[in-house]
């Protein structure tokens, strides 16, 4: 299992470093977004630093989900992939090659969204909420890179990226991370709490905040974790014996 996990994560690395056009808009777009908008709507205070959180949470859910999910669709249609699939192993280690990748990726993402809130925001966080934002992300980064790699083999290559915008971009803003969730109208609150972003964002808000993650949205991280890894299998053997059988 091992030597298929590394052959398939320098498989991965390799395939994203030759294709600069694809991961650098993705890494940059949340620091760039957060420098234009949330910089200058945030403010001071508390209300800063929770913007910033926001958008380091909304810049791995850019990485994990558009990044892999977005990919996998494409690269479905490929003969290498197909190829690929019919290969002894099952779809664990390129799964987490994928994961593994998301995670570098992300980190990538977050730092620079971090830099933006020094320079631009005049923000500076003490270097334990810088890890801790860090490590949270890392966290949310597996459900994110399974809700993107189960988008990756449900829908074609040719709609992938409508269909993503389609999911990811509501779903950032139902979960607070444009707009705080307190400004949000009543019910679009009710719904956003029914929403994985919001509960990802909870989790964010709770670690700059230095106060303890609220149960019910560290539980529904998990489930929703779990969720999305159940919808990757039954959505990758769903495409396996489509094109197989």
């Amino acid at each position: 299992m091992m030597p298929l996990f590394r052959a398939n994560l320098a498989l991965t690395f390799k395939g994203l470093i030759r294709l600069p056009g694809f991961w650098v808009p993705t890494i940059l777009f949340p620091a760039m977004l957060y420098a234009f908008f949330g910089a200058h709507n945030a403010g001071e205070g508390p209300q800063a630093v929770y913007a910033v959180a926001s958008f380091a949470v909304y810049a791995v859910l850019g990485v994990a989900f558009f990044q892999f999910g977005v990919s996998i669709a494409e690269d479905r249609q490929s003969a290498f992939a197909t190829w690929q699939r019919s290969l002894p192993g099952g779809p664990a280690p390129i799964w987490a090659a994928r994961l593994c990748a998301a995670l570098v990726f992300s980190t990538a993402a977050v730092l620079l969204v971090l830099v933006a809130a020094a320079v631009v925001g005049g923000l500076s966080l003490d270097p334990a909420t810088q890890l801790r934002l860090l490590a949270a992300c890392l966290l949310l980064a597996v459900p994110a890179t399974f809700m993107g790699t189960a988008l990756g083999y449900l829908v074609s290559g040719h709609s992938a990226v409508a269909i993503a915008n389609l999911v990811f971009l509501p779903q950032a803003y139902l979960g607070g991370l444009w707009v705080p969730p307190q400004s949000l109208p009543a019910q679009i609150d009710a719904i956003s709490h029914w929403t994985p972003t919001r509960h990802m964002g909870e989790v964010a808000w709770a670690v700059v905040g230095a106060t303890p993650i609220p149960p019910a949205s560290f539980l529904a991280v998990a489930v929703f974790t779990v969720g999305f890894i159940a919808l990757t299998w039954v959505a990758y053997h769903r495409d396996r014996r489509r094109r197989f059988s």
